[in-house]
């Protein structure tokens, strides 16, 4: 496959694996693909990646199916077959058991923690110590405000993340790359982005944030970064200044 302008994703997904040790040798990386624009875009920059990176490691790719009736994940098994990549889809019941069963008020939260399960246990299973996530810049504002709002704490997801129980190290090399950066990588590849079928998609509280922001911004240029630098400033979950 022919991948175009991916000089400035690989240059914040080198950054961020540089800055924050997220790359050992012969490391064995899963990374978590919804099918989404973020994690085909990570799985991409990976697969580049590892062409040049001084250390040698392997990737594979897991999809955690949520059963919502529709779903097709054929584009995403063919781009993994084009690119010799490992791919495994783990079919679900969780839209089932959310929506239908449990009726959740606030379903994504549940969601997300039994998808990682299932994430971490596959990803043990085809031999990988590591997980890649695909959380983008815009993402570490956005769950900092929503912590911040939501319950009166400072805190987001860390860059880098040892998980004891499992034995596993989650990892997220798209934390220094803006979304629009992502986005122009997609659809300048034209890579396979699978629509959710979510119900809960575009109507969550991180869709509420993520508007509110971009709101803010076009009065105050530069905000995102400005929050950005003070995550760092503060060291708050891992991060840190250069």
């Amino acid at each position: 496959m022919n991948i175009v302008n991916a000089k400035r994703l690989l240059s914040y997904i080198r950054k961020a694996v540089d800055e924050y040790d997220m790359i050992d040798e012969d490391d064995r990386i899963a990374i978590g693909v919804s099918g989404g624009k973020d994690s085909l875009a990570l799985m991409v920059g990976l697969w580049n990646l590892k062409m040049f990176y001084p250390k040698k490691f392997d990737i594979c790719a897991i999809t955690v199916d949520m059963g919502f009736e529709g779903g097709d994940f054929s584009p995403v098994f063919e781009l993994c077959r084009e690119l010799k990549i490992e791919y495994k889809i783990v079919k679900t019941d969780l839209a089932k058991i959310i929506f239908d069963v449990r009726r959740e008020e606030n379903p994504c939260s549940l969601c997300a923690k039994m998808r990682r399960g299932i994430l971490h246990d596959n990803a043990k299973a085809m031999g990988c110590n590591k997980i890649a996530l695909g959380h983008h810049f815009d993402d570490v504002i956005d769950t900092f405000m929503m912590n911040l709002f939501n319950e009166g704490r400072l805190a987001t997801f860390s860059p880098v993340t040892y998980l004891s129980r499992k034995n596993i190290t989650m990892i997220r090399p798209l934390i220094l790359a803006p979304e629009k950066d992502v986005e122009y990588f997609i659809r300048q590849n034209r890579l396979p982005v699978i629509k959710s079928l979510c119900p809960e998609d575009k109507q969550t509280d991180r869709e509420k944030v993520k508007r509110m922001l971009s709101g803010l911004e076009k009065e105050n240029k530069g905000l995102r970064h400005r929050i950005f630098i003070a995550i760092k400033k503060a060291g708050l979950d891992g991060y840190h200044l250069p």
